[in-house]
């Protein structure tokens, strides 16, 4: 596993310690199985986004105290310049860059995502709200559960991410933008 994810997996642990809740419990209200969350919390297995926003909401903090070590600052507005980002390794060969990280109580997580051509075929994922992609470079395949769409650099896609989805680079590197809105159980 990569070191971000490690530390983003200890993060959650010490914090899930601190409020002295039973991991079985946080599993069940992000609908994994308890090994599945403990395989999460050792940094044994990635932790999808979906999951994390859930873990977020589970432990009642902002996605980036869980990211980061750090909370948000910002309430009416927040500047991310070049290369500012907050980036995050997830798989070999797939990371993305948070660029709203430092706003508090956003609804929208825009990320800036890139993928190498060798990068694992995706492990579909779901989540609430409503999603939206935009290629900034390369071809990119957009996987909704049967569906295949390849978007290159210009096209979008916006759909419903309760439905399994999942994205590839396809025959080179491929750089997307992505807006997830994904309502908050809380709200």
């Amino acid at each position: 596993m990569l070191p971000e994810v490690e530390q983003i997996a200890a993060r959650i642990r010490e914090l899930r310690e601190i409020l002295e809740l039973p991991a079985d419990d946080v599993a069940k209200e992000i609908d994994v199985t308890p090994e599945v969350y403990k395989a999460y919390e050792a940094g044994e297995r990635d932790i999808p986004i979906s999951k994390l926003y859930m873990i977020a909401t589970a432990l009642n903090v902002d996605p980036t105290v869980l990211l980061i070590g750090d909370a948000p600052r910002m309430v009416e507005y927040t500047v991310v310049r070049q290369g500012k980002g907050i980036k995050v390794d997830r798989l070999k060969g797939y990371s993305f860059v948070s660029l709203a990280y430092n706003f508090i109580g956003r609804d929208m997580e825009p990320m800036i995502v890139n993928m190498e051509p060798d990068s694992p075929d995706p492990r579909l994922v779901t989540h609430r709200g409503n999603e939206f992609n935009y290629v900034i470079e390369g071809r990119v395949a957009v996987i909704l559960d049967d569906k295949q769409f390849v978007l290159d650099a210009g096209d979008s896609i916006y759909f419903d991410p309760a439905i399994p989805h999942g994205q590839k680079a396809v025959g080179g590197p491929a750089r997307f933008i992505t807006v997830i809105n994904e309502y908050r159980i809380n709200d």
